[in-house]
């Protein structure tokens, strides 16, 4: 059984083992496949491994010994399920890996913008705490989470996790019962809450949910958190409301385009904090990740195949 491995380098850049995923064929990795090497590098291929690298219905038809793709990431857009289903190709994804590593990373995001630690570690390298005249100082107001209101747009696992985590904080928690979007329920949760958290998926209906017209129903200065999909923001409508105010921070873990393009106004908005799409990438999620991945490929050559997404 060849089994190829079209982008390995992001899940494993060499802290992880790929021995169990070794053990179940004949198995050739790639760091990185330019879309024109897909079907060269995967012709032979009856497994064929992918994260980020596309497998379109034209190279699906093009590569004739494929019966599988498993894919090393929970989104599957860029697999076309449907000329695979054609072909009775299974393709698998990968659920519930970095539940806990995203709900993580939404509070550094979050507490970033509440104590600014990082603008303040500088400070104090800088020699400002040296200078001063007092025993303390702070460059920016310092907020504290006790008794604040949370909103969670999306109640998926994420979704609950990063609750548990505002729970444990203090604060109150409203959310959306769905992990899509409901007008009249996000109606009423948006002036309600001090933070917002987004965890939905990026769907037609939360595209660009958070626009001018939606944050205008925040309250003034509420803080914004996204470690879901970059296109759930209207980038400049987020970038305005920091301007003049009517959003406090805004924390992002993604953008809509990856890497971003230099005019991305988020780059260049005040009180912003971004990561490069991170919150992820724990050691022990992408360890989890990848035994997934190996119990997937073993489920199908067994006659079994779970987290079938087609």
């Amino acid at each position: 059984m060849n089994i190829v491995i079209l982008d390995g380098y992001t899940l494993n850049p060499g802290d992880l083992s790929w021995a169990a995923m070794q053990n179940l064929g004949n198995c050739t990795i790639y760091d990185y496949t330019p879309n024109e090497l897909i079907i060269e590098r995967a012709h032979d291929a009856e497994i064929v491994i992918s994260n980020k690298t596309p497998l379109t219905a034209d190279t699906i038809n093009a590569l004739p010994k494929m019966q599988y793709i498993g894919l090393l990431s929970t989104g599957y857009n860029v697999v076309d399920l449907a000329a695979a289903r054609a072909r009775s190709i299974p393709v698998t994804n990968i659920p519930a890996y970095g539940t806990a590593s995203v709900a993580q990373h939404a509070f550094a995001l979050l507490l970033e913008l509440c104590a600014h630690v990082g603008k303040h570690s500088e400070s104090v390298r800088a020699g400002e705490w040296e200078q001063s005249r007092d025993f303390c100082y702070w460059k920016t107001p310092v907020m504290e989470l006790a008794g604040k209101t949370m909103g969670i747009i999306g109640y998926g696992a994420i979704g609950r996790a990063t609750a548990d985590v505002a729970r444990a904080f203090g604060m109150h928690v409203l959310h959306n019962d769905a992990t899509s979007a409901d007008s009249t329920q996000l109606d009423e949760l948006f002036p309600a809450c001090d933070v917002i958290s987004l965890h939905c998926p990026l769907t037609n209906e939360t595209q660009e949910l958070i626009n001018a017209a939606n944050i205008a129903k925040m309250k003034h200065g509420a803080l914004l958190i996204n470690t879901a999909r970059g296109p759930i923001l209207h980038e400049q409508d987020v970038a305005n409301a920091l301007a003049s105010g009517q959003l406090g921070g805004v924390g992002v873990d993604v953008l809509s385009i990856e890497p971003p393009c230099s005019d991305n106004p988020l780059l260049r908005a005040k009180n912003c904090v971004i990561t490069p799409h991170i919150a992820w990438a724990s050691h022990e999620a992408r360890e989890r990740l990848l035994n997934i991945a190996v119990d997937n490929l073993r489920k199908f050559l067994e006659g079994e195949p779970v987290n079938v997404v087609n």
